[in-house]
């Protein structure tokens, strides 16, 4: 026989105000199986909780509904709260009243006839819940970490020196992603690199990190705790343990290309090393560019022949022209994703005469030109003709905030980059003249406004709020048309240089997201579970997400985040076991007719073809099973299944229809009056 408690819970005022609370409450008095029900302010606080433990342990409660906020919010703690009355914490529901009823609907009467719809719907369903037990699943003591920018060194040291083992996968030739591009950094304009470096090196010696640069995970198969993970470690065709580093084979090296870390600003041999201090110090022939290198298949994979230059210079022999890429297969048990960003390009910034006049920068240019270690040593020159700037126009919004050009959201970061490149412009050039065109300013960090009035009251820099409508050049200076929206007036301002704040993007990571079973939003940024709680993790358990692979963001921010990512790594891996929710699919084995159209339609790959034999060892037939680690309780399986031999456990036929019952059995008693249930 049931005994089931209902709690609803007021809310403050976001469920009484438009939802009659108590007549909710004496509406589930009269159901069937229901032993008590009650109204309380607040039911997530701590008196609260206590209400349903006493409840349940004085009524002898076999199932507790809980009407209130969104089960994603506060279901654990109900749950939990249950579990301690020594009730099983899946005979414990709850019926969102606020976001499905009082947030979403403005008729008091309506928005209470179906909150006591929900209310009968949960309470059909707690009668027909099974006593389920969480999933155990064993755990590798091991992480992987995606990206070697500032997000994911911070990830991996953190994780490191925890006292686990970091596998750091970064497909670029050293560590440091975009912040070892930068000359300095706001609000302290303290040098990028005298904070970014000692963290390279602190990953390049640590006993814990495995750091494999020049390398793509190809592969993730596996379930949170035990990922099998393939990496390509691609061919460098120079001995890691044996170069030093010393450049005698760039001397001998007769190809120039343009070097992709100073943004083409200038040029770099076939073999090279990023920059100077990159981690590891180790050269890298750029086989793409080798004029002894010849496509070797489909892959794209190159093979280079032997050049005698370099032969002749390497007296280490640290030279392999043998080399091939080379597959590594590490198990880990939690994954961090930190691929970084990338800047919009195309329309929005060729409207303003970017690559049609060499002297119209992004962000990142115009930060290896003032770089110590840029093409010009820090020296501020114009790329056309070498000449020193007098006047610099930076433009801000360039593809940010602007729909036409799918970005709709702001950048974050554009403010207080033009502010930076601002006050270091004026630095350098103490009498030039610095404007900034802008549509509002966003300076929301500690220190940000006040870096923000420096360079607009002490530094002189002219702000116009307004945006720009072309950029055109005449003779050797660059013309910029937009409006002044304060003043109302026409502008055109001649200038030497002209930098545009263009927006940040997310970096081709879609191929890594599908590997992972991670998603993306709208805009193509990874995709946290849920952006208040659960900021860092994702909907693929076990996989984690920092920096601005999830969003634009500063450093600091990035930082914060990557720590942040770790932790919940950490709390992973310290564990002995891992618990799962037990909502998974089950297959009933005895009746599956093997059409397999559930594994077609899996998105996380939890569905395997099993093999039924007899007892002398004939393959009889091919049934379904669940991965119960892998599946996420989605419930596409059980729709495509045509024989009906899957459910997910907590949301079997009998439990679903049971709620469906509920809420279309007709009129229902709410207070004094009968209210129409509603059905939708």
């Amino acid at each position: 026989m049931s005994r089931v408690g209902v709690f609803v819970c007021h809310c403050g005022e976001n469920i009484a105000r438009r939802v009659d609370v108590a007549a909710v409450a004496g509406f589930a008095r009269g159901l069937a199986g229901v032993t008590v029900a009650e109204d309380y302010p607040y039911m997530c606080s701590a008196p609260g909780q206590k209400l349903v433990r006493d409840t349940v342990q004085a009524q002898h409660l076999t199932g507790v509904v809980v009407a209130a906020c969104s089960p994603h919010l506060h279901e654990p703690t109900f749950r939990a709260a249950s579990a301690e009355a020594g009730l099983n914490p899946y005979f414990c529901e709850m019926a969102n009243i606020r976001e499905h009823c009082a947030w979403v609907h403005e008729d008091r009467a309506a928005a209470t006839a179906k909150a006591a719809a929900l209310v009968a719907s949960a309470v059909e369903k707690v009668k027909y819940d099974d006593p389920l037990r969480p999933i155990e699943v064993p755990v590798t003591k091991r992480a992987l970490v995606v990206g070697g920018g500032v997000a994911g060194i911070r990830a991996a040291l953190d994780i490191a020196d925890a006292g686990y083992e970091v596998v750091l996968v970064e497909r670029d030739p050293s560590i440091g992603g975009n912040m070892s591009r930068l000359s300095e950094t706001f609000p302290t304009l303290d040098c990028s690199q005298c904070i970014l470096t000692p963290l390279m090196v602190q990953v390049s010696r640590h006993p814990k990190i495995e750091l494999l640069t020049y390398s793509e995970v190809e592969e993730v198969g596996g379930y949170v705790g035990n990922f099998s993970v393939k990496i390509r470690k691609k061919a460098r065709y120079v001995k890691e343990d044996v170069c030093t580093g010393c450049d005698d084979c760039v001397a001998a090296c007769p190809v120039v290309v343009p070097n992709e870390f100073d943004m083409g600003l200038a040029w770099r041999k076939a073999i090279y090393v990023p920059f100077p201090q990159a981690v590891p110090n180790v050269y890298t022939l750029d086989a793409t560019a080798c004029v002894n290198a010849g496509l070797e298949s489909k892959r794209g994979t190159y093979r280079v022949l032997a050049c005698e230059r370099w032969a002749e210079a390497c007296t280490l022999d640290a030279i392999d022209y043998d080399m091939r890429d080379e597959i590594l297969e590490r198990e880990v048990g939690a994954i961090v994703v930190a691929t970084g960003y990338g800047l919009i390009e195309g329309k929005p910034t060729s409207d303003y005469g970017y690559g049609l006049y060499p002297d119209v920068l992004n962000g990142l240019e115009f930060e290896r030109l003032i770089s110590a270690s840029g093409p010009t040593f820090g020296e501020l020159r114009r790329p056309s003709d070498g000449k020193v700037p007098k006047s610099i126009v930076f433009i801000q919004c360039v593809g940010s905030r602007d729909p036409r050009h799918g970005v709709p959201y702001c950048s974050r970061v554009c403010c207080m980059v033009t502010t930076k490149h601002a006050l270091l412009y004026r630095e350098k050039v103490p009498d030039g003249k610095a404007t900034v065109f802008y549509i509002d300013i966003r300076a929301p960090g500690k220190g940000y406004e006040e870096f923000v009035a420096r360079a607009m009251e002490e530094e002189h820099v002219l702000y116009v709020r307004g945006k720009v409508a072309r950029v055109t050049k005449h003779g050797d200076k660059l013309h910029v048309y937009g409006v002044d929206t304060l003043s109302g007036q026409q502008l055109e301002v001649e200038a030497d240089l002209v930098v545009l704040a263009t927006a940040l993007v997310p970096p081709d990571h879609a191929e890594l997201a599908r590997k992972l079973r991670i998603s993306t939003d709208a805009n193509g940024f990874l995709s946290e579970a849920h952006p208040k709680l659960r900021p860092v993790e994702t909907l693929s358990a076990g996989v984690f997400i920092a920096g601005a692979a999830q969003g634009p963001k500063d450093i600091p921010d990035t930082v914060a985040q990557a720590s942040a990512a770790a932790s919940k790594a950490l709390e992973m891996l310290s564990q002995p076991l891992l618990e799962r929710e037990p909502t998974v699919a089950r297959v009933n084995e005895a009746v599956c007719s093997g059409c397999f159209d559930c594994q077609r339609v899996c998105a996380y790959g939890a569905i395997s073809r099993q093999e039924i034999r007899d007892r002398q060892g004939n393959l009889v037939r091919l049934v379904a099973r669940v991965n119960e680690a892998l599946c996420e309780g989605c419930g596409a399986c059980t729709a495509a299944c045509r024989p009906r031999v899957i459910d997910v456990a907590g949301f079997d036929d009998e439990q679903v229809f049971a709620q469906l019952g509920a809420i279309t059995g007709g009129p229902a008693p709410v207070g004094r009056e009968r209210v129409e249930v509603m059905t939708g």
